[in-house]
């Protein structure tokens, strides 16, 4: 598994994995695929989600403040189902159509955002019914194919939270759900000795990362924040129908 390119890439990986977790959460979508150049996905997943957890625990401190409590409420009770559903289906389920679905998703929901863009639009309340459905939804699709993030975004976007409570409340709702994947990924042997001693290696790019996306969420204007995150949307969820079709 190791050597110089791996290397570069991994720590590249672990340093947006970092930057998600200190608020960029676009930055997070790039982290398995960067990885995955070197690696199999699912070997790639299972190596950095040790990384994730080291780097939400920085997010989680740095973002104490700065959270929707009701939004995290919902995320505890349904992402819990649909990791569950996951562990248990993930014989059976075909990663390859989860992928196409959550990408066909994601952009089905940028382009009504975008049909709407010059509307006024006002913040959604945070409904719990839709919060339950999404992301539940969120829950299997990141234990399943790593990708929580499409799913969780139609829930949240639409509630126009302020830059900051918006990045505390990602960073809070993925540091819950990777906690919760890391027993099963590691009874589903995702999860060795080999890929925590690599992920150690990784622990400090990413801290350092962190703090980088922490620094750049404060200066970075709130309308330039969500350009970027509907842009990474937009371009992830069209990789994830790449990758759902071409398998």
């Amino acid at each position: 598994m190791e050597g110089t390119t791996f290397w570069l890439l991994a720590i590249l990986a672990a340093m947006f994995v970092g930057l998600a977790k200190g608020g960029l959460a676009m930055a997070g979508a790039v982290s398995v695929p960067i990885l995955a150049l070197q690696i199999g996905p699912v070997t790639a997943a299972g190596l950095l989600l040790p990384v994730y957890i080291v780097s939400d625990m920085f997010g989680l401190w740095a973002y104490r403040k700065a959270f929707d409590l009701r939004v995290l409420k919902i995320v505890a009770v349904a992402a819990p189902v649909g990791i569950g559903f996951g562990w248990a289906t993930a014989a059976w389920v075909d990663e390859r159509w989860v992928t196409l679905i959550v990408g066909l998703i994601g952009l089905a929901f940028v382009a009504h955002r975008l049909s709407q863009h010059r509307k006024v639009r006002e913040a959604q309340p945070a409904r719990f019914l839709p919060g339950l459905f999404w992301c539940a939804i969120a829950g299997f699709t990141s234990f399943v194919s790593h990708a929580g993030g499409p799913p969780y975004q139609v829930y949240t976007l639409p509630l126009k939270m302020p830059r900051a409570v918006f990045a505390g409340t990602s960073t809070i709702a993925f540091a819950y759900i990777n906690a919760l994947k890391l027993v099963p990924y590691f009874f589903l042997g995702q999860i060795n000795l080999e890929s925590l001693r690599i992920a150690a290696v990784l622990a400090l790019p990413a801290t350092l990362a962190v703090f980088l996306g922490v620094w750049l969420v404060k200066v970075m204007s709130e309308k330039l924040y969500y350009a970027l995150i509907y842009s990474a949307l937009f371009v992830l969820s069209l990789k994830l129908v790449w990758d759902g079709v071409m398998g």
